[in-house]
C-alpha cells in the first residue's frame, strides 16, 4: 500500500511564508508526476503546481512568482514553498502523485489527506 502524508499547514499572516511537504511511503513503487492542489470552501479542487519526474515545473497563474514546487526523489517527497501569501490562498492543500506499483504496468493517482492553510489579513 502506498500512502502520501502531508505536513506544514497552519495559520500565517498575509505576506508570510509556509512550506508544505508530502512524503510517499510504501514498498515497490515508482513515482512519475507529483503535484499540489488546493480547494477553497465552496469551490472545486484546483491545480496549484506540478513537477514531473524529469521535466520542467508548471504553476497556476495565481501563484506564479510566489510559490515554488520541488522534489527530492531519494526521499519520495515533494515540497511547496509558498511566499507572499494572500488571504485568497486560504484552502485545504492536497498532495498528488502518479504512481506505478511494481506489480502493475499502470499508473494511478494517489492523494494525501489534505492540510489546512489559513492566511489572515
Amino acid at each position: 500500500q502506498v500512502q502520501l502524508v502531508e505536513s506544514g499547514g497552519g495559520l500565517v499572516q498575509a505576506g508570510g511564508s509556509l512550506r508544505l511537504s508530502c512524503a510517499a511511503s510504501g514498498s515497490s513503487f515508482s513515482i512519475n508526476t507529483m503535484g499540489w492542489y488546493h480547494q477553497a470552501p465552496g469551490k472545486q479542487r484546483e491545480l496549484v503546481a506540478v513537477i514531473p519526474s524529469g521535466g520542467s515545473t508548471s504553476y497556476a497563474d495565481s501563484v506564479k512568482g510566489r510559490f515554488t514546487i520541488s522534489r527530492d526523489n531519494a526521499k519520495n517527497t515533494v515540497y511547496l514553498q509558498r511566499n507572499s501569501l494572500k488571504p485568497e490562498d486560504t484552502a485545504v492543500y492536497y498532495c498528488n502523485a502518479r504512481i506505478r506499483r511494481a506489480s502493475s504496468i499502470f499508473e494511478y493517482d494517489y492523494w494525501g489527506q489534505g492540510t489546512q492553510v489559513t492566511v489572515s489579513s
